[in-house]
Order: C-alpha cells, then sequence, then structure tokens
C-alpha cells in the first residue's frame, strides 16, 4: 500500500458550499481514487477560499514544508487545476515534487498513466485547456472593467486616499478628505515643500489609511492624483482620463 498525501482547495467562497468541485467533493472523490488503487492517505492538507494565483499555505506546506518521502510517496489532488491553472507553474510543481522529494504529483480527475506514452500529451493537452479558460476569464474581467471605466466608474484596485469603496463606487471619507484638502492648499497656494506638509500633518496627530504617521512618499502620492480628486478617473496608469461618477474632493481649482 502506497502512503500519500491529499490536497484540497477551492478558490472562492461559493465553492465552500456544495459546488462539484467544493472541499467535501473533492474529498470524497479522493477517499475513493484512493481505496481504488489501494492507496493510504496519512495526511491531508487544504486551502480553503484562496485563489491559485495567490499563495497558498496549504499547498506551500506540501512544496516547502517538512513532507519527504518517505513517508508520503504521491500527492494526491482531485484534479489537475487544484494546483494550478498555468502550465508552467503547475509542472513547475510536479518536478519539483518529483527531482528535489521523489514525490509523485496526481490527479483524480485527468489520471494520466492510464494512458501510456500518451501521459504526458494529454497533460499538457488538459492544463492548456485550463490555461486557456482562465487567459478567457482574465480577458472578459478587463473588457468590463475597461467599459466601466470608460463611463467614469470606479473599476477596481486600492481606493486613492480620501475614498472607500461602497457597492462598487467610490465614496468620500469626510475626515481623509478633509486632509486631501490641506495637502493641496499647502502645496499648490502656499508653495510648502513635501516635509513641511508631512511635518504640519503629522504635528496634528493626523495618520495615513494604516494608522501611522504620513511620510513624504504618502503625500506625493496624494497630490500627483489630482485629477481623481477634481472628479476624474482612469484605469491603469495607460487609461484615458474621463468625468468620473464619484463626488470631487477638490471642487474649487486649485493652483
Amino acid at each position: 500500500m502506497k502512503n500519500v498525501a491529499a490536497y484540497i482547495r477551492v478558490s472562492t467562497d461559493g465553492q465552500l458550499g456544495d459546488e462539484k468541485y467544493g472541499l467535501e467533493a473533492q474529498r470524497a472523490e479522493i477517499v475513493k481514487y484512493c481505496e481504488k488503487n489501494d492507496m493510504n492517505i496519512i495526511k491531508w492538507f487544504s486551502d480553503e477560499g484562496e485563489s491559485g494565483a495567490k499563495v497558498r499555505p496549504g499547498f506551500d506546506e506540501i512544496i516547502y514544508g517538512d513532507v519527504f518521502n518517505p513517508p508520503i510517496e504521491a500527492v494526491v489532488v482531485a484534479k489537475s487545476d487544484r494546483v494550478a491553472r498555468d502550465i508552467n507553474v503547475y509542472f513547475y510543481y510536479q518536478g519539483y515534487l518529483k527531482i528535489r522529494k521523489e514525490i509523485d504529483l496526481i490527479s483524480v480527475t485527468e489520471d494520466f498513466g492510464q494512458f501510456g506514452v500518451f501521459a504526458e500529451a494529454l497533460k499538457v493537452f488538459t492544463m492548456t485547456c485550463a490555461k486557456i479558460e482562465r487567459d478567457n476569464i482574465n480577458r472578459r474581467t478587463s473588457a468590463g472593467r475597461l467599459l466601466k471605466a470608460q463611463k467614469g466608474g470606479y473599476s477596481g484596485g486600492r481606493p486613492p486616499f480620501g475614498y472607500r469603496v461602497d457597492s462598487g463606487r467610490l465614496v468620500v471619507v469626510p475626515e481623509e478628505a478633509e486632509t486631501v484638502k490641506k495637502v493641496f492648499q499647502m502645496k499648490g497656494k502656499e508653495g510648502k515643500t513635501y516635509k513641511e506638509i508631512v511635518d504640519y500633518l503629522n504635528s496634528q496627530g493626523l495618520k495615513n489609511r494604516s494608522g501611522t504617521a504620513f511620510s513624504i512618499s504618502t503625500v506625493q502620492v496624494i497630490y500627483e492624483n489630482k485629477k481623481t480628486y477634481e472628479g476624474f478617473y482612469r484605469y491603469g496608469k495607460d487609461g484615458e482620463w474621463v468625468k468620473g461618477v464619484h463626488e470631487p474632493i477638490l471642487k474649487e481649482e486649485v493652483e
């Protein structure tokens, strides 16, 4: 009997329920496969609500933690895209486990081993399909955000100081907005340096969004984001400025 570890992952909160590839569904498939193939699961690893493109503590423990052969001879997953949709990343992990730890990576849904000499070709094909699917999702998402941005709507990313996101829109944060106005008054009208502005803000006990003292770089970012505060919006550094749907903080022209 081969000793193995099992890995399950869902990438969205919705998959935490009863969807096809939810945690319990993956667990059941893995258990069934291991019983059929005389494998003994000695440890489970999981990542709940983690995107495949982000850091995954559970899987990282397998790759970089104290998981070795012996006793673990293979890692079993319900589907190959639970490891990664990107082909290069998937094969990196497969090769890393095999070369560094002498551990096989087995996908229950795509049991490539049964196809003999065609196994690697089928594996590449399957991962290519998963990559195309991911690319298409990203393309549709980007297109939707771009269209929204072209109409002046908030399209994602960290909101600038002075605003928060509410129901997909930028909304003014009054206390932060006053700080923004003060920065533009001191820099644009009074000609103060960034250091003088920082010293003033900190002397008043004001804090930046993270709750720490203001720095020159923070104030500089605020001042260089003037068009947003005047009521304009653009998506990305290369996007075109358009009239935004959010309330401007700088309602009067600032020199």
